[in-house]
């Protein structure tokens, strides 16, 4: 693809049915954007960056004092500046792009990118329904509200948020929902715990119809975690991790669970003056314990 460079400003004229004509028009609702090529990844940096020689750039995990001009450093370069998308220096990336990506967090959004038929599966059991944006394999979930970006949160599922791009494939349909703690925990760090034998058999919930899915027993199973989270008088954290491994050991595997159910729990452990991350760390490691 080509586009021409006008002899007055010296920058890039788009063609109207480019990427850099969609780039500026998002660009222009304050979305960084950034052109990938063949392979749906970035383009390579400059020989000047190459190999992070510069230091990287301000915004990086490791910031540095680069300001190269050109599209280098992956996600870090993802800007909605038109006369830096429109520039001489990206002019080259832009004859070559195959695809247009975005920064999420730069416009505080998290997508769950669902690679496959089984993954999409899950995230309809588990997660809150929220904007849905079609994919060439499967789909991007998009939520309100920025966490770290982690590949391979569960088979065919990665979060991109911080630190990361996502190609963008249109607005998509649906309401856009507030990012749930279920997504947050994914992205924390799962620590290696051998499972007490006995314990998967006991969790596994047996076959048939789910026997939990009786409102009054799960309301009831609710209520008694709660209420034995708000009647702890000593080692608080250890009870609410305890009371979250027994919750997930009866309704983690039968989807059961609703984000209302989880943020009943969490505000339970709130109120014993439980932090948000603690109780993020303790129902992603009570998760962890029994396989889920």
């Amino acid at each position: 693809m080509t586009h021409a460079i006008t002899a007055r400003t010296g920058r890039l004229k788009p063609d109207p049915s480019g990427p850099l004509a969609t780039a500026l028009e998002l660009a222009a609702r304050g979305v960084p954007v950034l052109p990938l090529r063949v392979g749906k990844a970035p383009f390579g940096n400059c020989p000047a960056c190459a190999k992070n020689a510069c230091g990287g750039r301000p915004n990086m995990k490791q910031a540095g004092p680069c300001a190269c001009p050109r599209p280098c450093h992956g996600w870090a370069a993802a800007t909605a500046d038109p006369a830096v998308l429109t520039s001489a220096e990206w002019s080259a990336a832009w004859a070559q792009t195959a695809a247009l990506a975005y920064h999420p967090a730069g416009i505080r959004l998290t997508v769950v990118d669902l690679d496959h038929a089984e993954a999409i599966a899950w995230a309809q059991a588990h997660l809150p329904p929220t904007r849905v944006v079609p994919t060439t394999r499967g789909q991007h979930w998009i939520y309100a509200g920025t966490m770290p970006s982690t590949q391979g949160v569960r088979p065919g599922v990665d979060i991109k948020s911080r630190m990361a791009y996502a190609r963008w494939l249109g607005t998509g349909t649906g309401r856009i929902t507030e990012l749930p703690q279920t997504v947050r925990a994914l992205g924390l760090k799962r620590p290696a715990v051998v499972m007490p034998t006995g314990l998967a058999a006991s969790a596994s919930g047996g076959s048939g119809p789910c026997p939990h899915r009786t409102p009054a027993y799960l309301e009831r199973g609710i209520s008694m975690a709660t209420e034995r989270i708000t009647d702890a008088q000593s080692a608080v954290h250890n009870t609410v991790y305890a009371t979250f491994l027994a919750v997930l050991s009866t309704h983690g595997r039968c989807g059961c669970l609703t984000e209302a159910h989880i943020t009943r729990l969490f505000t339970a452990a709130r109120a014993k003056g439980e932090s948000e991350r603690h109780c993020t760390e303790a129902w992603a490691n009570a998760r962890t314990r029994l396989g889920l």
